[in-house]
């Protein structure tokens, strides 16, 4: 791999605008592919084996008219005064008119008479409407009685699964990005050179994604998660390459040797970092959604994809920069620095190095007790009552609570199958959800045309969110109705979704750290790294819980995020942050690991490259780290929650990782572990393929006798 990346490193700097032009020519051709044939974003929320999609097929197949998508218009008088009877029946005829609709329900007055309440039905499930149409519809019938001074606001299933995409947040990432570089790399060349390259990965990742959403489901939360993803580790990877080039040119390297020299060498971490990357998303696979799969589509086609931009675009593009990329001091005087007394980051690991029980300690405490709220983490997927307060949905929300008590943004949608039920004993079944402490209402049944298919709507007490809403359903499930009914509706499906995630979370994690210590012990050939370096992941993920929970389940780190109050961790977001964190963590992890291996390679010196490794990294590495929190700061402020939570999580375990795990526990532990850091069994030596890192190929100058370190 070391002679494969320098060749190509080489090639692309020896012809710098013929790669920069096909790098373009590629991005034209993409986006215009994806501009004529790509897909709208959609989700599938189908979970395959639930009492809900159960449910709902009983109801697709014999009740249509009550199988697909629902909204709620909320009309309301700001001065308190009843609502116009006329208004709401010019709206009635509007909303009935609107495609895809089936029914909607007669205008139900609040006690007061202010508020009004239309319920729609669709047809069609709510991934049938692309975009904002279904919303914009919607818009459009309420917009008369707008006009006439009401308020109208648009809530339910269809408008809530609506989220529009602002892209605010990359600029903030990338706004923030750039001062970062600008301080690393000391110009305004070398700053911009990640950004750019990152971008043009982004770019082509993106068209992937919308040509992927034309054959297959792709959430639209799932190109913003990737967009997130794929800034971050661009950026970072562009980074590394440019601080070795750099390197190369201060050591009097010319431009295509330093080019060449950093590929084979830095860009051997990239590849081995990104291919951790897009093997911990194949865990999104088994979380049992097609809505996680679409976002490891989408993901991996980012990452891939900026990962072949910083292998390709760095090397052409440090060609052209040339001496530019250095200092102004340094393009004047000689490129090889003089003697200098040691520099913080090399204080700081002989520090690590000299007292490795006491770092290994602290880091380790600080990290359990950042984990410790996780034990209290409860998730939900996310509704209007977890949106902002300028949001329609949200507003539509708290209209309806007021007006009609929280339950009633959230009703359990009972399907009952009179095939194998008698209608006669509909009536009863209604007693008993009567009966159910925690049921405020329960409407009359509706019979299909067929006579073979009912549905009865109840309404809780309690708030969607709710854990007592949740405890209902479980109750309604197991003691009161009978075989042949089923609980289906959006909170019952949400409850099924968390209850599938939060199971399979334990399936995907082995499998995930599987993978890695597989991954990771061919190309360091060296079990105890892998073992050590899945282990330190894990704490780093745990962190990173503990600190989303901690924030978004009390007021003040909620309102201070822009919500109104705590709210549930998303159900969403565990298995999503687990496999991308689990990722991301491993390029800080490869990218020390890379430099510790080479100087003990050449020098057999165990304990003293873990210090010259830091020394050589951590300035490397605490600027990546400053980039990606930067990046992921940014999406906190995203509308979407999932992407909120994706966002503050993200920022928390990189940072935390970057700082109390690679700069402190690994050196510490790799320092404590001497040696046996690079044993290898003599059976799994011959096991093994001969590959790695790319670069470290060189055998030790004095290998010591009981480790098998291979030439």
């Amino acid at each position: 791999m070391s002679s494969l990346l320098a060749r190509l490193g080489g090639a692309s700097a020896a012809r710098p605008w013929r790669t920069v032009l096909a790098w373009a020519l590629l991005l034209a051709v993409a986006l215009g592919l994806a501009a004529a044939f790509g897909g709208t974003p959609r989700d599938d929320y189908r979970v395959p084996g639930t009492r809900s999609t159960a449910g709902s097929d009983l109801l697709t197949a014999r009740f249509p008219e009550m199988s697909g998508a629902s909204a709620r218009v909320v009309v309301h008088d700001r001065h308190g005064a009843p609502v116009p009877a006329a208004e709401l029946d010019a709206l009635h005829t509007r909303l009935a008119a609107l495609p895809g609709v089936s029914a909607v329900a007669p205008p139900v007055l609040s006690a007061r008479g202010d508020t009004a309440l239309l319920a729609v039905s669709y047809s069609v499930p709510v991934t049938d409407f692309r975009g904002s149409e279904g919303l914009d519809a919607l818009r459009t019938a309420g917009s008369p009685a707008e006009g006439a001074g009401l308020q109208v606001e648009y809530g339910g299933q269809l408008p809530e699964n609506f989220t529009a995409p602002d892209g605010v947040a990359e600029m903030i990432g990338v706004g923030a990005a750039l001062v970062i570089l600008v301080v690393a790399l000391g110009t305004l060349v070398s700053a911009g050179l990640p950004l750019v390259v990152a971008l043009a990965g982004l770019g082509l990742g993106t068209a992937l994604t919308s040509l992927l959403a034309a054959v297959t489901d792709i959430s639209p939360t799932a190109p913003t998660v990737a967009s997130m993803v794929g800034l971050g580790v661009g950026i970072d990877y562009a980074l590394l390459l440019v601080s070795r080039h750099v390197e190369g040119l201060r050591k009097g390297l010319d431009r295509h040797e330093a080019a060449a020299e950093a590929t084979a060498t830095a860009g051997a971490s990239v590849v081995v970092a990104g291919s951790t990357v897009l093997v911990a998303l194949f865990g999104l696979k088994l979380a049992g959604l097609p809505t996680y799969s679409s976002f490891g589509y989408a993901t991996f086609a980012v990452v891939g994809a900026v990962m072949a931009a910083a292998l390709t675009l760095v090397p052409a593009l440090c060609s052209l920069a040339g001496d530019r990329l250095l200092r102004r001091a340094e393009r004047r005087g000689p490129r090889v620095r003089p003697e200098r007394g040691p520099t913080r980051t090399e204080r700081w690991a002989g520090l690590i190095g000299r007292r490795p029980v006491a770092a290994a300690v602290g880091s380790l405490v600080l990290l359990l007790a950042l984990a410790a709220p996780v034990l209290g983490m409860r998730t939900w997927p996310q509704d209007a009552g977890s949106q902002s307060a300028s949001n329609t949905t949200r507003k539509a929300y708290d209209l309806t609570a007021a007006a009609y008590g929280p339950g009633a943004n959230g009703p359990l949608v009972v399907a009952v199958d009179l095939r194998r039920i008698p209608q006669a004993e509909l009536p009863g079944i209604v007693a008993s959800l009567k009966a159910e402490p925690g049921v405020a209402a329960v409407a009359p049944p509706l019979v299909n045309r067929a006579g073979d298919a009912a549905v009865v709507t109840v309404t809780p007490t309690t708030g969607p969110q709710d854990a007592r809403t949740a405890r209902l359903l479980k109750a309604v499930r197991a003691g009161v109705l009978p075989a042949g009914a089923e609980v289906t509706g959006t909170v019952a499906a949400f409850s099924d979704i968390s209850d599938r995630l939060a199971s399979r979370l334990w399936l995907v994690v082995p499998v995930v750290v599987a993978l890695s210590l597989v991954l990771l012990t061919v190309l360091f050939r060296a079990p105890v790294i892998a073992v050590k370096a899945a282990a330190m992941n894990l704490l780093s993920v745990a962190a990173a819980y503990g600190v989303t929970t901690a924030v978004f389940q009390s007021d003040a780190g909620a309102r201070a995020l822009g919500l109104p109050h705590a709210v549930p961790v998303s159900s969403w977001v565990p298995i999503l942050m687990f496999t991308v964190l689990f990722g991301l963590s491993m390029d800080y992890e490869v990218f020390l690991l890379d430099r510790v291996r080479e100087d003990w390679l050449a020098t057999g010196d165990a304990r003293g490259s873990v210090v010259r490794g830091l020394s050589a990294t951590g300035r490397v590495i605490s600027s990546a780290a400053a980039i990606m929190v930067a990046v992921f700061t940014g999406f906190a402020i995203d509308p979407d929650i999932t992407v909120k939570m994706m966002g503050v999580g993200m920022a928390a375990a990189v940072l935390v990782d970057a700082t109390v795990v690679r700069l402190v526990l690994v050196p510490a532990t790799m320092t404590l572990l001497g040696r046996l850091n690079w044993w290898l069994p003599g059976w799994l030596d011959r096991l093994l393929p001969r590959f790695g890192t790319g670069h470290v190929v060189a055998a030790p100058a004095a290998s010591p006798t009981p480790e098998r370190v291979p030439a």
